[in-house]
């Protein structure tokens, strides 16, 4: 069974991994953490965490993702405190920075099953939700969209042992907003599932939509489907197009980018290969005709451009990711015809997001 380490010893872990060790030069705000340092609070959380009786009764390894999360929950606070002109301490975006080196974390040094992995990637990320959702300019979508990523039951009891492993004054109230999280999440069938839509295309409307109702069903449906590849170079794109997709279009960036002689790392140039790409993209959404979209997309950002294009022309998309693991990864890329160098892969795998399964009207994982 996985398990991050089977030493769960401090000093152990602080031996073994840099990112505790740092914790313990990380300070904290003492309004909200007068408990000490960032090493403090997260031995305290994981106390807390192992005390509840719920976490006790979960299946062995759902109990070591929620450890492991617990674990790394904080991990980016090192990068991200820092002491504002009043003297508060602050770690602005220290969740969303956390899930990002939690994810390189399992992916380079600690070898993680995928869902086991994007499970505890989810957990870390989302893990102050409860204490903010309801102060969110549109709470009620900010929850669906996480309810696809996130067990909000596991997320919970996460919540709970950070708001008890720590020293602070207002921690009932935080005890009580996560209160009210559960009920949320309750109300809105959200809690230990995600929430329902009549179909995918009525969730990509409501996500898409301002002032949209969950419960709406668009009368159209969409009249083609773009295949939109996301993975790192050497992942295996371009393998899983000759198996899986013989009989559709292929529009390939590598393809373009090969015609014009233009390197990877140029970027003045690749702005010009993305644009022809579009056009001849456009030019089969106006024919309702579907096609493959051929590129890395490992951001959100990159995909969520592609596909306000490829829905605005009344499409439906499937993203598919394709991973590998690590030291195959690398050596699958030795191979490739354009070999990515060394030091850029290691900035691609650092700027990864998975793509989560709301952001098209479906998402499908090739794991090797």
């Amino acid at each position: 069974m996985w398990t991050i380490t089977k030493n769960k010893d401090w000093d152990f872990l602080c031996e073994n991994f840099d990112w505790v060790k740092r914790m313990e030069r990380v300070p904290q705000d003492p309004r909200h953490h007068a408990e000490g340092n960032v090493a403090i609070h997260t031995r305290m959380v994981l106390e807390a965490l192992e005390a509840f009786p719920a976490y006790q009764k979960l299946e062995a390894l759902d109990q070591e993702i929620l450890w492991a999360a617990a674990l790394l929950h904080d991990n980016e606070k090192y990068s991200t405190t820092v002491t504002e002109a009043d003297g508060s301490i602050t770690a602005h975006g220290h969740a969303r920075k956390g899930a990002m080196k939690s994810r390189q974390i399992l992916y380079r040094e600690v070898s993680t099953p995928f869902w086991t992995r994007e499970q505890i990637v989810a957990l870390v990320r989302y893990h102050g939700l409860p204490l903010w959702l309801l102060e969110k300019p549109d709470p009620l979508k900010t929850l669906i969209k996480a309810s696809y990523e996130v067990n909000m039951e596991w997320l919970t009891l996460l919540a709970k042992a950070d708001a008890l492993g720590r020293i602070c004054q207002d921690k009932d109230d935080l005890l009580y907003r996560i209160d009210c999280f559960e009920e949320f999440c309750r109300d809105n069938n959200c809690w230990g599932t995600r929430r329902d839509f009549k179909s995918a295309h009525a969730r990509m409307y409501y996500l898409q939509k301002e002032n949209s109702s969950a419960d709406y069903v668009p009368y159209q449906e969409p009249e083609a489907e773009v295949i939109l590849l996301a993975g790192l170079p050497g992942a295996g794109k371009d393998t899983y197009i000759k198996t899986q997709f013989t009989d559709i279009p292929v529009i390939s960036l590598d393809d373009i980018r090969r015609e014009k002689r233009i390197s990877p790392t140029d970027k003045k140039a690749n702005g010009k290969v993305i644009q022809e790409a579009k056009e001849k993209a456009k030019v089969m959404l106006r024919k309702k005709k579907g096609f493959v979209w051929n590129a890395t997309n490992i951001t959100a950002q990159m995909r969520s451009q592609l596909i306000e294009l490829f829905t605005s022309y009344g499409a439906s998309v499937r993203i598919v990711y394709i991973e590998a693991p690590y030291l195959v990864l690398k050596q699958q890329n030795t191979k490739r015809e354009a070999m990515v160098p060394g030091n850029v892969m290691e900035r691609l795998i650092d700027k990864l997001e998975v793509p989560a399964a709301w952001e098209a009207h479906k998402v499908e994982y090739s794991i090797s």
